[in-house]
């Protein structure tokens, strides 16, 4: 058996405003390499906007991901010492959407938040998809990696 879990970590700024993120990577628990099935969990990402200046802004969100210890999108893996085992994170429940920048076959993610001076705070939240395929074979161990969400509006 393995015990695996993924991390976010999140950052943001604005000037007349603040979006604050909060992430909750999915926490795999364990992978049993007998089981034909793939392990998935879902975490989650929360963007809140507070408006500050006068009148109405609206402020557009894009979401980006960065690929972990892997270096790519295509396939990230979680390690325990030198040993890694596979996962992603994606958009939809198909995982077919990769949560990434915009490049090497990922994508970013994206909100728009409407504030006021009547309605200061809003508030976007979404689903982190997150898979680990069946059939691997990994050595024992506590596995991890830390994906960093960036929020640029």
């Amino acid at each position: 058996m393995v015990g695996i879990a993924a991390a976010l970590c999140a950052a943001s700024a604005h000037a007349a405003g603040t979006c604050t993120v909060s992430a909750t990577g999915p926490a795999f628990g364990v992978y049993n390499p007998l089981n034909v099935t793939a392990l998935t969990v879902n975490g989650s990402v929360t963007a809140t906007c507070t408006w500050t200046g006068g009148g109405t802004t609206t402020f557009n969100l894009v979401s980006s991901y960065s690929t972990g210890n892997s270096g790519s999108f295509a396939t990230r893996y979680m390690l325990s010492g030198a040993n890694r085992l596979n996962y992603n994170l994606y958009y939809d429940a198909a995982f077919t959407q990769i949560r990434g920048d915009g490049s090497g076959g990922s994508q970013t993610g994206g909100a728009t938040l409407t504030v006021s001076n009547a309605a200061p705070m809003a508030t976007a939240s979404g689903v982190i998809y997150g898979r680990v395929p069946a059939s691997q074979n990994p050595v024992p161990g506590n596995y991890t990696d830390t994906i960093t969400v960036t929020i640029t509006y």
